[in-house]
């Protein structure tokens, strides 16, 4: 009797682990992600609750104050979980940044906040709002570096399971101490996909 209970709920938590790939686009910039949810792995963990992340951003000289742009790099590291059954989720992360800007370097350390609702819309499928808020200051940026600030704001829609899209704003800013520059601020969409 054991057996057949514990088999059901081990492939339960297995369905509620998800990685995420997410690539978004618009008709100038290209960013990709992936985040890689640490519960499949290690079973002392809670799934869906503590992530590794990777981005690429290739932002365009037409959504910056740049005449010519570099490609942007982090590694992430995010805890999360939901508040309750109110369908917030909550998390907080550190992530690296890594970017070339003519002959300078820019790297930061910022720390940030996640937040993401299920809103409760009676329209087939299920809709999420979100937004993100991740700041570094002078003694978190490196190099020529003063600060680095970031933030995002989306609308989600799940139409197939696993499969979503992705629509929202992103702004990007690498200040320096001699100029405070905006690396990309742009309108996004694009798709996620959870395995």
């Amino acid at each position: 009797m054991l057996k057949r209970m514990a088999l059901p709920l081990l492939a339960a938590t297995t369905l509620m682990a998800f990685h995420t790939a997410e690539l978004n686009i618009n008709d100038k910039d290209f960013e990709t992600t992936l985040l890689i949810d640490m519960g499949q792995f290690n079973h002392t963990l809670m799934p869906d609750s503590t992530f590794f992340g990777f981005r690429y951003l290739k932002g365009s000289e037409d959504h910056s104050d740049l005449h010519k742009t570099e490609a942007l790099v982090d590694a992430s590291f995010l805890l999360q979980r939901p508040l309750g059954n109110s369908g917030l989720t909550m998390g907080m992360g550190v992530k690296y940044v890594y970017m070339q800007i003519s002959d300078d370097e820019f790297s930061a350390l910022p720390l940030g906040l996640h937040l993401r609702y299920a809103l409760p819309v009676g329209v087939g499928v299920p809709v999420y709002v979100g937004a993100q808020f991740y700041y570094s200051p002078e003694v978190l940026t490196f190099n020529e570096g003063k600060n680095f600030i970031e933030y995002r704001a989306f609308l989600d829609l799940e139409i197939i399971e696993r499969g979503h899209i992705i629509g929202g704003y992103r702004s990007v800013e690498t200040n320096f101490d001699v100029d405070d520059i905006t690396y990309n601020h742009s309108w996004f969409a694009g798709f996620r996909f959870d395995f």
